[in-house]
């Protein structure tokens, strides 16, 4: 959908509403210049979405926040360069949120930082942008979207193709009836990822604040192989590649079968390629069953870079006139022939595999958020919705720990009948770290 038609769909009663959540708008529904946001976490994804928010016309980066200072250092030139002027670094995201100036957090912590930073933002009277997945356990999500009602703020997850232009056309052709009845989404992610070996107690380097890095976490001695990107292979701060890339595929796959909550979870896999301090699996199928004789079925190679379909992740949903492939770049329809009757694919400009995902759906994503901010117009993936396709992939997390299936409530996703299966669905915190809505 063109920009201007996009705008011209949001309803009166919706504009009514941004009025009321906005600090921007000001009388007569004229919006303001800027959305000044502070960014936290600078270690790669962060220091793109600062890049990126300090190009986007009506946004400037005011703050960016790290505990390590060298990371704080070049995150600081990076995002300087990219919007002309300097903004001011800080170790502690909390001293951003006390300036009245800034309109938004920006988070791309780890994961175990998530959901508290969401809910200190939300509590200061800031906008958030949420890089996926949006909460450490499935708690976190509902508390998330506890926070964000009450607070009557905008929470955007950063699942960025639900702003592809693309992507929004091919749900829509799923959707007008393209490849019939559609009943079955296969979501794929495959890399290369190496071992993460056997970590040892060590220092805790110059310039990092380890103790702000930990936040929420219970407290653990610094070890060598966790800080800055392998503390996504543990379960104190991490989530796993279900979370940390299986969140993209299997939003899609959500979001073309037209689906919410599943009423059955199993999984089956395990750490496969390499022994070493890794706590999650490296190989994973994780199905989950939906009312109306829909499924999704997650299929995640961390170690062996294989692709499907000549891509190394993406979407295929399945019809009974037909199936859609589905990626970053674009998709395409096939008959039951497997002809191609319609196919609308960009010339790929950035590796869909590399950690920071720098690429041309987050400045899409980047300025609907900001759009949303300054006048009113819907959110592409606001948290409510975004913490669904989060807790589907949480869920394949706990049926894998527990090996079995899992029974879950289709109006809420909340497990069945199965006490065990419910100790993970919230975590212990470092005292006073508890998020509080």
């Amino acid at each position: 959908m063109k920009r201007r038609q996009f705008v011209k769909s949001v309803s009166a009663t919706g504009l009514g509403l941004a009025a009321a959540h906005s600090p921007l708008l000001v009388l007569g529904g004229s919006p303001a210049e800027k959305v000044v946001v502070a960014v936290m976490g600078l270690n790669g994804r962060g220091t793109v979405l600062g890049r990126v928010f300090g190009k986007t016309p009506n946004a400037e980066v005011a703050y960016v926040c790290d505990v390590d200072s060298q990371v704080l250092g070049k995150g600081l030139a990076s995002v300087g360069e990219a919007q002309g002027k300097a903004p001011k670094g800080l170790v502690d995201f909390r001293r951003a949120l006390d300036d009245k100036g800034v309109d938004a957090l920006v988070i791309a912590a780890p994961d175990h930082w998530h959901a508290p930073a969401t809910i200190l933002a939300l509590s200061a009277g800031k906008h958030v942008y949420l890089e996926k997945p949006c909460g450490h356990n499935p708690r976190e999500g509902e508390l998330l979207v506890d926070a964000q009602r009450k607070a009557k703020h905008l929470v955007q997850m950063g699942t960025q193709r639900r702003s592809s232009p693309r992507a929004q056309e091919a749900v829509q052709t799923i959707r007008e009836g393209a490849i019939g009845r559609a009943y079955l989404a296969r979501a794929w992610y495959s890399n290369r990822r190496r071992s993460i070996g056997r970590g040892k107690p060590a220092p805790v380097p110059a310039g990092l604040d380890y103790e702000l890095w930990q936040g929420p976490a219970p407290r653990t001695p610094y070890h060598d192989n966790v800080i800055h990107y392998n503390w996504h292979w543990f379960r104190r701060w991490g989530t796993g590649e279900i979370c940390n890339n299986g969140t993209h595929e299997v939003d899609v796959a959500r979001w073309a079968l037209g689906v919410d909550y599943p009423t059955r979870v199993t999984s089956v896999g395990g750490r496969y390629h390499f022994e070493d301090d890794w706590e999650f699996t490296d190989t994973q199928e994780a199905g989950f069953e939906f009312e109306g004789q829909r499924a999704i079925v997650w299929h995640g190679l961390s170690c062996n870079p294989f692709p499907t379909q000549n891509r190394g992740r993406g979407t295929i949903v399945y019809g009974t006139t037909g199936t859609v492939v589905m990626d970053q770049d674009g998709y395409t329809v096939y008959d039951l022939e497997n002809k191609v009757v319609k196919e609308s694919i960009a010339q790929a400009v950035a590796d869909p595999l590399a950690p920071s995902g720098d690429d041309q759906l987050t400045g899409l994503h980047i300025a609907n958020f900001v759009e949303a901010i300054r006048s009113g117009v819907p959110l592409t993936q606001p948290i409510a919705e975004g913490a669904k396709s989060v807790l589907l992939c949480h869920l394949g997390n706990i049926a894998q720990w527990t090996g079995r299936a899992l029974r879950t409530d289709p109006e809420s996703g909340r497990i069945l009948g199965d006490d065990l299966a419910m100790r993970f669905w919230q975590r212990e915190y470092a005292p006073g770290w508890a998020p509080v809505v």
